[in-house]
Order: structure tokens, then sequence, then C-alpha cells
């Protein structure tokens, strides 16, 4: 049996452990080029921001390389303060890659984005999307282009590319990035015509009895 100030150091080396291992899987998680959204739809044009919060082996960021994968139709990188923009462009003017240099090197502990507006080919519904990033630094640069194999999480990857997936072609007539069903939502809940006229005289009727009821009361009090 072991003594109890054994068994506290135990216990406490196991918490410290414990603690440890809970930060540092968040910290391996994050470490990562990440993109947002991460599902898309076929046939439709999708703003994807692409962001870090670190550098290589902590050394400041100076560009980020996008290469554009096949299944996109085209890709207009959005102008945005702090990087300059360029791309090469494939034989049919799509760009094939866009390159973000930073005004000056991003340090690690920071957060920056970029964006591209994507338009989703049909073709590639119900797939999986790579965009292979490739990270430059002051010091060295770090290729995030893995891809794992069917059935392995690509959280084991030491530099996965950032993933996405494209689910079903939009229907015909709707608006490229769902934006037409949001804004029919928003118009619905703005408007009073949106609203069902049988649910209003249900609240009117409900209001009119409460108030009778009220004034009941308020005549039997002083009755």
């Amino acid at each position: 049996m072991k003594d109890p100030p054994m068994k506290k150091k135990i216990i406490i080396t196991g918490i410290a452990a414990g603690a440890l291992l809970a930060v540092a899987v968040p910290l391996a998680a994050s470490a990562h080029v990440h993109v947002n959204p991460e599902e898309v739809s076929a046939g439709a044009t999708e703003a994807l921001t692409f962001s870090f919060s670190h550098g290589c082996d902590d050394s400041p960021t100076t560009a980020l390389t996008v290469t554009i994968p096949e299944g996109v139709g085209n890709a207009t990188p959005v102008v945005q303060g702090g990087w300059t923009i360029s791309r090469e462009l494939g034989a049919d003017g799509v760009p094939t890659s866009v390159t973000y240099t930073a005004d000056a090197p991003i340090e690690s502990g920071l957060k920056a984005t970029v964006s591209m507006d994507v338009l989703i080919d049909t073709s590639a519904a119900n797939s999986t999307l790579a965009f292979p990033v490739v990270q430059e630094c002051v010091t060295g640069a770090t290729e995030w282009t893995e891809v794992a194999a069917d059935g392995v999480d690509p959280e084991t990857l030491d530099a996965p590319a950032p993933l996405v997936t494209v689910g079903d072609a939009v229907a015909e007539g709707e608006e490229h990035g769902g934006h037409g069903e949001e804004s029919a939502a928003t118009e619905a809940e703005a408007s009073p015509a949106g609203v069902d006229p049988v649910a209003r005289w249900i609240a009117g009727g409900a209001l009119v009895a409460g108030i009778a009821a009220l004034v009941v009361a308020v005549v039997r009090r002083r009755a």
C-alpha cells in the first residue's frame, strides 16, 4: 500500500499531465491553415476565407500561396488591406494559384486572413476539394499540402491541406451561395404580409380576452 504523500504526488502528476495534454491538443489543432466555410454547394459561388495564427516555427509569415484545384470553375481573390495579390492563370484564364504577399511580416500569435470568391463546378458535387497552401516566412516555409487517405483523420497529418466538402448542386434559379433563400426568409420576417393572418387573428383575440378578464377582476374587487 502506497503511503499518502506518494499517492498525493501521483495524483498531482496525473493532473499536471492531463492539463498539458488539454492545452497541447488545441494548440496542435490550431497550428494549421484553416478554410471557412468547410461545406459548400456545387454550382454555387462561395467566399472562402483562409486563416492562420502562426508562422513557420515562430518565424513571421510573409506570403501565402493557394493552389486552385480542379473542380473550381473560377477564383476571384478579394482585395483587402495588408496584402498584395498576384495570380497564375491557366490557358482558360482561370487562376491556377493565388499568392497573397503580406505588406509587413505577420508574427506568430496574430490571426490573419485572406479571401477569394470561388465558383464550384457542378462536376465537383459530392466530393472533397483540397486547397494546398504554401506558407512562406522570413525563415523557412511550410507546405500545407498533405491529403489524408481514405479512413485517415486529416488532423493526424503534420501539414494537412485545407479541405472543402462539396454537397449537391444548387437547384436551378437559386442564387449563388444560397443568398436567395436567406434574403427571402429575411424579407418574409420583415414584411407584415409574410405573417400568417390566422395567427394574427388568434393573437388579437387573446389580447381582447385578456383585457376583458382584467376589467372583470377590477370590477369584482371594487364591488
